[in-house]
């Protein structure tokens, strides 16, 4: 059995984990900037709502077909363990098995919260929400390979891909909120 990567330094650790959260962030801050900024000048996007939650609704299935990645790498390795054919109810899993269970789990959790994401941002007025929806697609397929790459190398090989991942969803959660507040205020909602 592969022994996990278990760091000698806990804080040398973390500062490598800082270390590609703040490479993350300067990636991720140019994409959905020249998303924003950008893709409105080149594209038109849809006004009305329901032509709104349609293009959020079909952005999502790019996230989710993530989540199809990672069951068709389970089920690939499945056919081909006698281990683990029978299923994960009758034991743990093989070795083979370990890092891409793991990458289906954390990839479903990021997928449930960005497609929620996508469709709060998608009621949001004007081209830009939209078309940082389609940043954050992009910016989630980076973040699911690197993420996936970079799993056997211990927390600062998933950082990056992780941090990629996640800051696209936490701007569109903060996006939504600030624009409910700012309606509560304005008595828009």
């Amino acid at each position: 059995m592969n022994e996990p990567p278990i760091p000698k330094d806990l804080a040398a650790e973390m500062a490598r984990v800082r270390r590609q959260a703040a490479l993350s962030f300067l990636f991720c801050a140019p994409v959905l900037g020249a998303a924003v900024w950008w893709l409105p000048q080149q594209l038109e996007f849809p006004a009305e709502m329901g032509e709104r939650l349609a293009f959020a609704a079909r952005a999502s299935l790019f996230i989710m077909l993530w989540v199809l990645v990672g069951v068709g790498i389970i089920g690939r390795l499945r056919r081909k363990s006698a281990h683990d054919t029978a299923g994960s109810a009758y034991g743990p899993p093989s070795e083979r098995l370990r890092v891409p269970l793991a990458f289906l789990q954390n990839t479903l959790e990021q997928a449930t919260l960005a497609a929620f994401a996508v469709m709060a941002l998608a009621t949001v007025e004007g081209d830009a929400p939209l078309a940082f929806i389609m940043g954050t697609v992009v910016l989630f397929a980076i973040g699911r390979i690197t993420f996936l790459r970079g799993y056997t190398h211990g927390s600062p090989g998933r950082a990056f891909g992780v941090v990629t991942t996640a800051l696209p969803i936490m701007g569109a959660f903060a996006w939504v909120i600030y624009d409910m507040v700012d309606g509560l205020f304005r008595g828009t909602i």
